[in-house]
């Protein structure tokens, strides 16, 4: 007589559980894409600040800050950024966009074939970056364009605000509670559109990589599979970036007991051994945030029904199983959210 088991509550907690089950499956493929492409980012990134702290000009007190960013023409003649600072941030920014852009593809691959329990090998995995690398590409630049006019017509929307007070009599003092109102209402919209955006554009770089769709192709792919599972969406961003914030903010704290007087700090102990650990534990989040985006994808397409026939088309069994753990012991699959 068959049983018949409660179906699983579809959350955040089950999609990093499904995700820690696929890397451990294939625990040295992935440790290999994550030194090869995770762990310079995650190095770099958390080197950085201290590197450009170094480079940066020596300014004598804080004070002299604030005095020539509001008296006009103290230090015009001095720039605050170096030329070095410059080239350092613009090459940093280029290499972390690159390898975030290799990281994803090798690693949505990966994920993607090892969720049905298919071989996960390492040259097929740097194979798939080359065919994904170019559409992620413009994928990303056309984010960046649309979040960039997003921002512009809100800075719009505040210039003309503000223009029509001046002329309409009204004083604008920066210090106006009303003034500060305005910028806070301003910006907590702007950070709403944004967010909701996000959301909706979690699924984009796994659509790129799996379903060869780019551009507002991949935009419109990714929005209509989120439906009904925004809050795990939302989860996810939420959950990986406050860690990556943690890691970021501890990077930027380091970074501030170093001038130029201090370049013995690199060789101690524990700065080295800050260093070591900081960046080995944003390579891990940055891991399982590409992985869990990939597991929400497929479970996105269980949802809407699309998953069934690529299953059924996978395993022509008497049921339907996926080897999720050692691709040796078969588990049932069924999805369910609340």
């Amino acid at each position: 007589m068959a049983t018949i088991s409660p179906q699983p509550t579809l959350d955040l907690w089950a999609v990093l559980s499904e995700s820690k089950r696929i890397l451990n499956a294939h625990s040295r493929h992935f440790l290999a894409l994550s030194v090869l492409f995770l762990l310079p980012l995650s190095f770099s990134f958390i080197v950085f600040p201290t590197v450009q702290n170094l480079l940066a000009a020596p300014i004598p007190d804080n004070s002299k800050i604030f005095l020539s960013l509001t008296l006009l023409g103290s230090q015009n003649d001095q720039p605050f950024y170096s030329t070095n600072t410059l080239l350092l941030s613009l090459g940093f920014a280029i290499f972390a966009f690159v390898f975030s852009l290799c990281a994803v593809g090798s690693i949505t691959y990966s994920v993607f074939h090892g969720f049905f329990g298919r071989p996960v090998k390492l040259l097929s995995a740097i194979k798939s970056v080359l065919a994904s690398f170019f559409p992620l590409l413009g994928t990303a630049l056309f984010v960046q364009i649309v979040v960039s006019v997003i921002v512009l017509i809100f800075g719009l929307f505040l210039y003309m605000v503000i223009t029509s007070a001046r002329l309409l009599g009204y004083e604008i003092e920066v210090s106006s509670p009303y003034f500060i109102g305005l910028i806070g209402s301003v910006g907590i919209v702007l950070m709403a559109v944004l967010l909701y955006l996000q959301v909706n554009w979690t699924l984009v770089c796994v659509v790129v990589v799996v379903e060869s769709n780019w551009g507002f192709d991949a935009f419109r792919r990714s929005a209509c599979l989120i439906k009904g599972m925004k809050r795990i969406g939302l989860s996810l961003s939420l959950f990986f970036g406050f860690f990556v914030g943690i890691l970021a903010w501890c990077s930027s704290f380091s970074a501030m007991g170093f001038d130029d007087d201090s370049a013995d700090g690199w060789r101690s102990w524990q700065f080295v051994l800050q260093i070591v650990l900081t960046s080995t534990f944003l390579m891990l989040v940055l891991l399982y945030d590409v992985a869990a985006t990939t597991v929400l994808y497929m479970y996105c397409k269980a949802v809407h029904g699309e998953l069934a026939l690529e299953i059924a088309e996978e395993f022509a069994r008497e049921y339907v199983s996926l080897p999720f753990d050692d691709g040796k012991v078969p588990h049932l699959v069924s999805v369910a959210y609340a």
